[in-house]
């Protein structure tokens, strides 16, 4: 039985031959191997276009933003994973992955949304400050947290963010979305009675956003930037083993209650 639309059976991602690999068109060994970083070939993958350099340049720099940030849950996750089962590489790497939510890690593409949803109400008539006013007036109005804001390290700012931001004047490429994130820095600081840091996954969406890359694919961001900092956090357990050294703790840090 057909779940959903029928559709033509059709890919263009890639095909091969004894003597070819293509890939969107390009022949990989002569065309992309010696040609592509993997950047390059990340973007192409996902757009089928060859990045501009200033593409290439901040999608470089938001990967490196995000790829790691020490023993979060993502980490612990994939080094106990490791400890558990040594020979399942693969299973450590996609249990930290598994964990790439909206609380932690995959806010970027939250932050997207409320990018777009900003973007369409200026386009209905709103003022940029008045757009970006309403939708965290919403936000605070539903107790919610506003995504791109507030951190549990970085105060008054994240570092990671600033950098970002100055290199995005730096290179003249702020567009649409950067400055309606600068307008949600100011919007919701009102709304809730003071400064909040604006976190890396607003600027990783707003120039994202403002480049061309594509707005539902803003996940992959730091989906794949994580996986190297995965990768390295299981070369040190597989050195330096503290896998279960984290589950033992985690297990003396909570307490036992049957009438839970």
């Amino acid at each position: 039985m057909l779940i959903g639309k029928s559709v033509p059976a059709v890919s263009g991602m890639c095909t091969s031959t004894p003597d070819r690999i293509e890939i969107r068109g390009l022949d990989l060994a002569n065309d992309l191997m010696g040609h592509y970083g993997f950047t390059e070939f990340f973007y192409f993958l996902v757009t089928g276009q060859k990045p501009s350099e200033q593409q290439r340049f901040f999608l470089d720099l938001l990967l490196v933003s995000i790829a790691e940030h020490g023993l979060t849950p993502t980490a612990q996750a994939a080094r106990m994973t490791l400890a558990a089962a040594p020979d399942s590489l693969q299973s450590a790497v996609a249990a930290g992955i598994l964990g790439c939510g909206t609380v932690v890690l995959g806010s970027a593409e939250l932050c997207a949304q409320a990018l777009a949803d900003a973007a369409k109400r200026v386009d209905a008539g709103a003022s940029p400050a008045e757009a970006t006013l309403q939708i965290a007036t919403e936000v605070r109005g539903r107790r919610e947290k506003m995504p791109g804001f507030g951190h549990p390290i970085h105060h008054p700012v994240d570092p990671r963010t600033e950098r970002i931001l100055a290199l995005v004047d730096e290179r003249g490429i702020a567009g649409r979305n950067v400055e309606l994130l600068k307008h949600f820095r100011t919007a919701v600081a009102q709304v809730w009675g003071r400064p909040m840091p604006l976190n890396v996954s607003g600027p990783i969406a707003a120039v994202l956003m403002d480049l061309g890359f594509p707005t539902t694919m803003t996940k992959a961001i730091p989906i794949l930037a994580r996986t190297a900092g995965l990768l390295g956090h299981l070369a040190e357990e597989q050195r330096r083993p503290i896998g279960f050294l984290l589950a033992h703790h985690a297990e003396e840090a909570v307490a036992y209650d049957p009438a839970g």
